[in-house]
């Protein structure tokens, strides 16, 4: 009895010390900024900082319908944040991207200078050129001198002849070697898991004006549209769904590698791609408001100096009559006035690509949280798993077309002079005052 007693006291003392140990471990947990968490206050202003030529578009709700036709057939789908470009891609922005290609293929197929090439070891054991070794092009240096297929210096002329064609008595790049390969995790419904390697030709079909209104004159158009200066900041068209995802990428590459160290996007994997027909649909409505409903395309100001409503979007606005809202074409891209979010020509001017595989029930197959259909069919699949969504209508449309929930589509490999596109970044969320830390309150 005597020994249990013992034992019990032992037993307590021990226990005492264990629970002692413990509130002092405690107690320097208190003094631990790992535990330390910060209360949370709402961001001061009502968007982030964009990257150059976007503008931020806030988390919001959506109501996502399949058809235009079935107005009470859908569900509501909610966005994380996101980041837009503010106008359709122009022809001066895409002609950045042929030309870095075009200097690409100069440097490593034709000039092969060790100038044009940052200074990198490469070499093997017996310190001769590893030709496994791929060199990486200093584009500081190249930069300088880009394009190089228009450079003056006759050296490099006569290098760079075999990358050139002629074309209606004028010397141009020769389409078949400007290719850009990027890599992706192919959605095809089978392998979802693996990455593959594309290969896409960037140059926009030269006569594609002439190839989409036979018996019409559209020379001065297929001639012009993408090489005059007069052009720089219209869309670009005449490129597919697969270049303009080739641009997208190219485009996020270049925005990342171009940040600066203090950057508060510096180190994060960030997403740049064509927006989800979701996201489109949210970024043309411009709802600032979530409890607004659908936003309808409007399609005339008032103009206070006349007492007339004027067009403010670039549509077709009857049979044959295209110029009413200021031009026969396309216009620039910031013609007319932005949205709530900032956000110019959603509606009209062209119609722009977005990420998503057409299909008539979609609705059926997306989540409710960021939706997007996506499927990367082959070159030789069916017409049908081909379709990729086309949104906001175009100059050459009637106005049915351009409400933000209309929805069209086209094949991947097609391009239309009425057909341009846009970006999308990921992006974060806001801290709101909804969220902020405040006081309990009984």
């Amino acid at each position: 009895m005597r020994a249990l007693n013992r034992f019990s006291r032992i037993a307590g003392r021990a226990a005492f010390g264990g629970i002692m140990a413990l509130a002092l471990s405690m107690t320097a947990c208190k003094s631990n900024k790992l535990y330390d968490s910060p209360r949370v206050s709402s961001f001061r202003g009502n968007r982030l900082p964009a990257p150059p030529g976007m503008v931020y578009i806030p988390s919001g709700t959506i109501f996502y319908k399949s058809s235009q036709d079935s107005s009470d057939m859908g569900k509501n789908v909610s966005l994380s944040a996101f980041f837009i470009d503010e106008t359709e891609v122009t022809n001066r922005q895409y002609r950045e991207f042929v030309n870095w290609v075009a200097d690409s293929v100069a440097v490593v197929d034709y000039l092969k200078d060790d100038q044009y090439f940052l200074k990198e070891d490469n070499t093997n054991e017996d310190g001769a050129n590893d030709a496994n070794v791929e060199r990486l092009i200093d584009w500081k240096r190249v930069k300088k001198e880009s394009p190089l297929w228009l450079s003056k210096n006759p050296e490099i002329q006569e290098k760079l002849r075999p990358m050139l064609t002629m074309k209606a008595g004028k010397r141009v790049l020769n389409d078949a070697l400007l290719t850009y390969r990027f890599s992706y995790l192919k959605m095809d419904g089978r392998n979802n898991d693996q990455y593959v390697t594309d290969t896409v030709g960037v140059m926009p079909v030269d006569d594609i004006w002439s190839k989409d209104f036979p018996n019409a004159q559209m020379h001065a158009m297929d001639a012009n549209y993408f090489y005059h200066k007069s052009f720089d900041y219209n869309p670009v068209v005449g490129v597919s769904w697969k270049q303009a995802r080739a641009y997208a990428d190219w485009r996020g590459k270049e925005i990342m590698a171009s940040l600066q160290k203090n950057s508060y996007l510096k180190g994060y994997q960030l997403t740049f791609s064509l927006p989800t027909e979701a996201q489109w649909q949210y970024a043309a409505e411009g709802k600032l408001d979530p409890v607004d409903t659908i936003q309808r395309t409007r399609l005339t100001i008032d103009d206070r100096k006349s007492d007339k409503k004027r067009l403010a979007v670039n549509f077709k606005q009857g049979e044959g009559t295209y110029s009413r809202d200021g031009s026969t074409f396309t216009v620039p891209v910031k013609a007319y006035t932005p949205n709530a979010f900032g956000v110019y020509n959603m509606a009209g001017n062209v119609s722009e690509w977005t990420l998503d595989a057409f299909s008539p029930s979609a609705i059926e197959f997306v989540n409710d949280l960021n939706p997007v259909l996506l499927y990367d069919a082959d070159d030789r699949a069916s017409y049908a798993l081909k379709r990729k969504v086309v949104r906001g209508g175009s100059w050459k449309d009637n106005g049915s077309m351009l409400n933000s929930d209309a929805r069209n589509y086209e094949q991947q490999d097609e391009a239309h002079s009425y057909i341009g596109f846009r970006c999308v970044m990921s992006a974060f969320e806001m801290a709101t005052p909804q969220v902020k830390t405040r006081k309990y309150k009984n």
